[in-house]
């Protein structure tokens, strides 16, 4: 195991925000993990750290709605935010974690880089585009994963995955896109690179 793959299997529950106010100290080097209620956000985080638990999952999406940090070492952090789009919840909650989403990617020294799910059935929604138009004003770097990529046959993953990269060309900033399923532990290597480039951990063993 290398010192980068370690580093995300020691990743524990540190706190939990409900506003911008509750946030912890910003310093240091933090990643946050964004994306609709249904996107398997919770199961990425899991197959990421190689941890089943880490992450709550629940079969009622929309479940987390507050910003929790899970925490590397001292100085590094994950950040699991609310996912977005959440079916059930009243629209004055929704309104308020909009503002409270822009407000973190706005303020927050800190965050490094954003991890944007989609699930690769029905990529790039109202919410996605809106997230990754405040991405773009803020000039945030965003590596996208197109989830569940196993409910697809290699050759349609791989053609929506085409697909969503020339839509992409639209956009200025920095975004990436790649495949990735949870369940088949497809892609999380490629995760890693990224978080260990934004987070300036070492790879060597």
């Amino acid at each position: 195991m290398t010192k980068s793959t370690a580093i995300y299997r020691q990743a524990h529950y540190w706190l939990s925000a409900h506003q911008l106010s509750q946030l912890p100290n910003d310093s240091g080097w933090e990643v946050a993990f964004a994306g609709r209620s249904n996107a398997g956000k919770s199961s990425a985080i899991n197959a990421i750290t190689g941890q089943r638990n880490l992450a709550r999952t629940s079969k009622t999406p929309g479940r987390t709605q507050q910003i929790i940090f899970f925490q590397l070492d001292e100085h590094r952090r994950l950040v699991d935010l609310p996912g977005y789009g959440f079916a059930k919840a009243p629209l004055a909650i929704k309104r308020q974690w909009q503002q409270t989403l822009e407000g973190y990617l706005h303020t927050r020294h800190s965050l490094r880089g954003l991890v944007l799910m989609m699930d690769i059935r029905h990529p790039l929604t109202e919410f996605d585009q809106q997230l990754l138009n405040w991405c773009q004003l803020y000039q945030m770097p965003v590596h996208i994963l197109l989830t569940k990529a196993d409910k697809l046959s290699y050759g349609k993953a791989s053609t929506t995955l085409q697909q969503v990269t020339r839509h992409l060309e639209s956009h200025s900033g920095t975004i990436t896109v790649q495949l990735f399923s949870a369940l088949k532990w497809l892609g999380v290597e490629a995760v890693h690179n990224y978080l260990n480039h934004w987070l300036e951990i070492e790879t060597r063993i």
